[in-house]
């Protein structure tokens, strides 16, 4: 029986006939999509595609020379093309999100680098405070104890606490306008 009789019949909804399709074309259809992707299992799974293709779509097929090979191996082609997008657009869409999920560490580095220089100009003016004002700027500012506990950590009256304070910060501002002033000349 010829590849048209038997596609007539399929179309009829004779499953037999299209199982005879099926037996006739099947390990060349497989072959040619082994030879395209290189896989037993790719090729096998996108075999079941294209007949399964060819059962949905059989009403609307016009066999070429009375053969259904031809039309067979054209749907292989554009069921490979098709899973090869798909295969495609996955691997961006994971790298996608594996880079969305990385963050950026440029930032980061950036940022510390930054808070290190920071720190590193702080501790410089510092060290042109005396010793007791240093002691409450660290203890209030750095560490975050209230003038109360600072007070207790010094053994100091709260007054004194606060006196300290207020020399630091006028200090501090001084020496940040001359060292600014000074960065800003050079």
């Amino acid at each position: 029986m010829s590849d048209a009789e038997l596609w007539r019949r399929s179309v009829e909804g004779e499953s037999e006939a299209f199982g005879a399709l099926f037996d006739r074309h099947a390990k060349a259809v497989y072959n040619f999509l082994f030879r395209r992707t290189a896989s037993w299992s790719d090729a096998e799974d996108l075999t079941s595609l294209v007949f399964l293709q060819a059962w949905r779509r059989r009403a609307e097929v016009v066999l070429v020379h009375d053969s259904a090979l031809p039309w067979l191996l054209r749907t292989a082609d554009y069921v490979l093309r098709n899973e090869w997008r798909k295969q495609h657009f996955r691997r961006l869409t994971l790298l996608r999100q594996q880079q969305a999920d990385v963050p950026d560490h440029a930032e980061g580095v950036a940022s510390r680098i930054d808070d290190e220089r920071e720190a590193k100009r702080l501790r410089a003016l510092l060290r042109k405070l005396p010793r007791h004002e240093r002691e409450i700027v660290e203890l209030c500012f750095w560490s975050g104890l209230d003038a109360q506990s600072a007070a207790v950590a010094l053994d100091i009256p709260l007054g004194t606490v606060k006196s300290r304070m207020s020399r630091a910060r006028k200090r501090l501002r001084d020496l940040s306008v001359a060292v600014s002033t000074v960065e800003d000349l050079s």
